[in-house]
């Protein structure tokens, strides 16, 4: 079947060397079982390539199914696509097949496949490599015979680096990469696409299609669309229902084209160097960060206070960093005098000899996430006499959570 039978059967617009260099390596690839990993933009059309693959091959009488990982939470989603038996955790009333078990002999498509949690990447990997997986909460191996083709608008390979996804199921994945290229990159395409949209709603809603000047198509030709064919089919659904008159010039368009300013120049993704110490991760380490530094600061305002009752106040000299932060930098540094006593009479306050006093000793504690976590787990358990489900919701995470982090830490019930 050539390129363009496939484009009429499929509804796709569009004469790009990209476009067309895509259409091909999924019409080589349908006829065999390979992994086909298919990257693009949101709003591009990787659904549309994987039922490409999938009605030219010979899985075609046989189910097929779309998944969208990025939409499944992550509780549930080995349930969703292993099954599970009965009783096997909350809620679960009755055993249920999953998703692979469902479409044996078909074609699977996981959209969004950068989002899968990485405990179900370890899964998907097993099924990959042998075909074969468990339901949640049972101990039988099933055999399954599923193609898989996977899809994502993320740099997987990037993923990989930061243990986002892993490595070993990214090789297996990207056996063949088809990559679709965004709206923006086929700019020859666009009036196309225009046209076609607008000559469907027009006798959808029974009115006239409108027309795009000369100048009106030049505008939005360089219009970036960073919604890609999603975003240019939206914005023809507007133009044919509000606009009144079916001439529509380069005035009358750009209201219909969002204002938004796009930069597009390269930026350093992952700093290197000195800088890369303080990349945090989550918002849980800066408000720890943020914690320790409070910390420190009142510990060195301890020992000032100390060194003006021992010496008088004569010369106390203010910690370099307190100036270095950047609420205090627009700040004069605090100036402590001597005490001036207003009656010269006034006998001087004596500290009696008994009255010791004990140098503070600042405890060094450990800075390690996990043992912060840990600690916060225990004094939980401990608050709600190891009511978990108290506990959970005390510290703002699921039961089945605090349940994997009590196994994790070895915690016994407090």
């Amino acid at each position: 079947m050539d390129i363009q039978s496939i484009k009429n059967r499929f509804g796709i617009i569009g004469n790009s060397p990209a476009l067309n260099h895509a259409l091909n390596t999924a019409v080589q690839v349908a006829a065999t079982d390979l992994t086909v990993l298919i990257n693009g933009e949101s709003g591009v059309g990787k659904e549309v390539f994987s039922q490409i693959i999938h009605a030219l091959s010979a899985r075609k009488h046989n189910p097929f199914i779309a998944v969208n990982c990025g939409a499944i939470p992550e509780g549930t989603i080995d349930s969703e696509l292993f099954g599970h038996e009965k009783g096997s955790f909350t809620g679960a009333v009755d055993a249920r097949k999953g998703y692979f078990e469902t479409v044996n002999g078909g074609t699977i498509f996981l959209d969004e496949i950068g989002e899968m949690p990485l405990g179900t990447q370890a899964r998907l990997l097993r099924v990959l490599e042998t075909g074969e997986f468990i339901r949640v909460g049972s101990s039988k191996v099933q055999k399954t015979d599923v193609r898989v083709i996977a899809a994502t608008n993320r740099e997987l390979l990037e993923f990989t680096q930061t243990n986002k996804f892993r490595e070993d199921l990214y090789y297996r994945l990207n056996t063949v990469p088809i990559r679709v290229p965004a709206l923006r990159d086929r700019k020859e395409d666009i009036p196309l696409l225009f046209r076609k949209f607008t000559v469907d709603f027009a006798e959808r809603y029974k009115t006239a299609p409108v027309q795009l000047e000369e100048d009106a198509k030049n505008l939005l030709i360089t219009y970036p669309f960073p919604g890609n064919v999603r975003e240019l089919k939206n914005i023809a659904e507007q133009i044919s229902v509000l606009s009144t008159n079916k001439k529509i010039t380069a005035k009358e368009l750009a209201p219909f084209l969002p204002e938004r300013s796009f930069n597009r120049l390269p930026v350093l993704a992952h700093p290197t160097g000195a800088s890369a110490v303080h990349d945090f991760s989550n918002e849980r380490e800066i408000l720890y960060k943020l914690f320790f530094d409070m910390k420190r600061d009142v510990t060195e305002l301890k020992k000032m206070f100390l060194d003006v009752l021992q010496n008088g106040g004569a010369s106390v000299q203010m910690p370099s960093h307190f100036f270095n932060e950047p609420v205090l930098q627009e700040h004069k540094p605090l100036e402590v005098h001597s005490p001036v006593l207003a009656n010269t009479n006034a006998q001087p306050v004596l500290i009696n000899n008994n009255d010791v006093i004990h140098d503070h000793v600042e405890v060094e504690e450990s800075l390690n996430i996990m043992d912060m976590e840990k600690e916060l787990i225990i004094k939980a358990l401990k608050k709600h006499k190891s009511k978990r489900r108290d506990a959970a919701l005390d510290l703002g995470i699921s039961e089945r959570t605090l349940y994997r982090k009590l196994k994790e830490y070895d915690i016994e019930d407090l």
